[in-house]
């Protein structure tokens, strides 16, 4: 297995170059230091990358992956979908979440609870009133009710098509959909650009998978394994 770089560097994207003797998430143990420092290599060219893509991506990239998130992605009609307030170079899912809240569906954003706690999630809408919180990012006031999203839209630096991302390395999104999966069932679904995406990526055994992955080219059902 590899992992995709350029210049033969341990970096994660594009997908169209291959670095070989990558290492493979076999090679480390759960929560070994040398996996969280791969990571971080990763991590560093895919920020990078992210700002290419969001620069090289169609002009409508935000409607077509509206599209592909609304016709193919399993979302019942009354459900509670969580998204987030794009940040930097995120993809913009608001006018996704405008066009599902116009399907019956119920809106939800993230707040930050407090450091390595999940995120607690609360009622949204355009009229939502909305603070600034953690990291500089919006979020709803203790007004809105807080709620259990059925759907979770995740933002992402890297994934692939196993399901396995890297994030921006706090691992709110993982302890997450850990603490709601372990309630019932949720439906995480990435948000990225398609030139995010790398053949493969290593994990950690606190690592929570996607279910799907949407992009503006595709939505991508996840292969749990690919190995």
């Amino acid at each position: 297995m590899t992992t995709n770089g350029q210049g033969g560097s341990a970096t994660a994207l594009p997908k169209t170059t291959q670095l070989t003797e990558a290492p493979s998430e076999h090679a480390f143990p759960a929560d070994d230091p040398a996996l969280a420092d791969y990571k971080a290599l990763i991590r560093r060219d895919a920020r990078a990358n992210r700002v290419r893509a969001r620069d090289t991506a169609p002009p409508d990239a935000v409607r077509r992956m509206g599209r592909w998130l609304l016709d193919r992605i399993p979302i019942p009609g009354n459900a509670v979908v969580a998204g987030y307030i794009p940040v930097r170079e995120e993809f913009d899912v608001l006018p996704a979440m405008d066009a599902l809240l116009a399907r019956g569906c119920s809106g939800a954003m993230p707040v930050v609870a407090g450091p390595a706690q999940p995120l607690v999630f609360r009622r949204w809408d355009r009229a939502t009133a909305m603070a600034v919180g953690a990291y500089g990012i919006a979020a709803p006031t203790e007004a809105s009710p807080a709620c259990t999203p059925d759907v979770v839209l995740v933002p992402l630096l890297a994934f692939d098509r196993a399901g396995r991302r890297i994030g921006s390395g706090a691992g709110y999104y993982d302890r997450t959909l850990a603490a709601l999966r372990a309630e019932g069932p949720v439906l995480a679904v990435g948000v990225a650009f398609a030139a995010q995406e790398a053949d493969t990526l290593p994990a950690g055994r606190h690592d929570e998978r996607l279910d799907w992955v949407v992009t503006e080219a595709e939505a991508i059902a996840v292969v749990e394994d690919l190995t």
